[in-house]
């Protein structure tokens, strides 16, 4: 006879039917066996070791935050594996995959698995790393890109540095030939940014952000990497997509391209966000005006956007106090995510659904996750529980990334984590982290 090691009752259950394509939500008891959901129809009368009775509250497929930096090796200043996990499993999030732009840079199989050996017993939260793609790899990122907790290959087209600047189109051609996997971009066109940069240098203020680097700057990037990508048979993954060109542009495109937004794309716009945070706001591509902010949320609700990832990529206050624009760019996002946007949720701007959607089942589908983005019977028993009617505000004394700030401080936010799940195991609750270092490493489809 089955005993289940622990039964969550009560909870509001979402996830993605595979019978009707759609997110659903229905209360329901879930049953928990060696890390795994065996059940997800338990009967009060069946045998379990533990019950924990959620009460309505929420329960999502463990949130999935498809693109963080955490800046280990190397900058360990701003950020490091541990305190990055850390923020991430107190906002919710229990999967990150972490970004190439390290010193050294993860653009070898030593320094990806240094990567996974640095996580070890050290992260909180679930993990998986890009290998990046430049001038001296492109040949064997056939390779790379099938090493174990490998979420793909990430291309900079603009604003990188070393090896893993993409400014070459003949460079870029030959990564997007050597592979089968979706080659993740970051999508402006280096030539025009130097080109313009003196429009920031003059302004000396982060107002001048989005002038310099136009949405020209981005349109002329993606349009080529679709046209590349369509020559090499060859899906593609547009980073942060801040413009409605872009947005207008890649809707036509959606059979060979996917499409990630950022949180404060569709929550701050230019100059307001500018002239009250500063360099705070300066990210890259930058936050633009209004009339983008609008098409970009035609775009989440059309379909066109497919994820909405963090982009959680911090810096020092020290640093982010330069004078614009020797200023960094990037901003902390990881531990904010769930909260910023179930506040569009319960603002109406989006359904529940919809955020579910591009946090889990999306993310899953599109870069070959198994046994997680579903709660569905074998998938792990990862879990992010919210409560949508708790209200709470963006402190810094929540926060955990080391960098201790947020663009988001000092606002109330409706719809709240309030439990973290990995594994079967309470990993967080209430804002303290009760088994901390369980993270392991996220399984793809290719390592089957």
């Amino acid at each position: 006879m089955l005993i289940y090691d622990l039964v969550l009752e009560n909870g509001l259950v979402s996830s993605f039917n595979p019978k009707t394509g759609q997110i659903e939500t229905e209360k329901t008891n879930i049953g928990i066996k060696d890390g795994k959901i065996v059940s997800t129809s338990v009967a009060s009368h069946e045998a379990r070791q533990e019950t924990r009775n959620l009460d309505g509250l929420n329960v999502f497929p463990g949130i999935i935050d498809s693109q963080v930096h955490f800046r280990e090796p190397g900058l360990t200043h701003k950020e490091d594996i541990e305190s990055g996990t850390r923020a991430a499993l107190m906002g919710g999030v229990t999967s990150i995959f972490e970004m190439p732009n390290t010193n050294p840079t993860t653009s070898t199989q030593e320094q990806f698995q240094e990567k996974i050996n640095l996580s070890i017993n050290r992260a909180h939260c679930h993990y998986a790393y890009f290998i990046g793609g430049g001038s001296d790899n492109f040949n064997h990122l056939n390779q790379l890109e099938l090493l174990p907790s490998c979420s793909g290959v990430k291309v900079f087209l603009g604003s990188s540095f070393g090896n893993l600047l993409v400014d070459d189109d003949t460079v870029f051609k030959n990564i997007l030939k050597n592979g089968r996997r979706r080659v993740i971009i970051h999508s402006e066109d280096e030539k025009r940014l130097k080109e313009r940069k003196q429009i920031a240098i003059d302004a000396a203020h982060p107002r001048a952000h989005p002038i310099w680097r136009d949405e020209e700057s981005a349109l002329i990037s993606t349009k080529k990497s679709i046209a590349f990508a369509k020559e090499a048979n060859r899906p593609v993954h547009i980073l942060h997509v801040s413009s409605s060109e872009e947005m207008a542009f890649l809707a036509q495109n959606k059979d060979i391209a996917t499409v990630e937004i950022l949180p404060q794309y569709l929550t701050l716009s230019a100059p307001e966000c500018y002239e009250r945070l500063g360099t705070l706001a300066q990210q890259n591509p930058p936050i633009r005006d209004q009339r983008h902010l609008e098409h970009l949320w035609k775009a989440v609700l059309n379909g066109t956007v497919d994820i909405i990832g963090s982009d959680h990529a911090p810096h020092t206050m020290e640093e982010k106090m330069k004078t614009y624009p020797q200023t960094p760019s990037g901003v902390p996002g990881v531990q904010t995510l769930i909260p910023v946007m179930l506040n569009e949720v319960n603002k109406g701007k989006m359904s529940l659904h919809r955020f579910i959607e591009m946090t889990t089942e999306n993310p899953r589908r599109i870069f070959g996750v198994q046994h997680k983005g579903r709660i569905e019977i074998g998938y792990d028993a990862d879990f992010t529980i919210v409560d949508l009617k708790r209200t709470e505000e963006i402190k810094k004394s929540w926060l955990q990334s080391k960098s201790n700030w947020s663009p988001f401080e000092g606002l109330k936010m409706q719809g709240w984590p309030v439990q973290v799940y990995l594994k079967g195991q309470l990993a967080m609750a209430e804002a303290e982290i009760l088994k901390p270092h369980a993270g392991e490493r996220v399984i793809f489809e290719h390592e089957s």
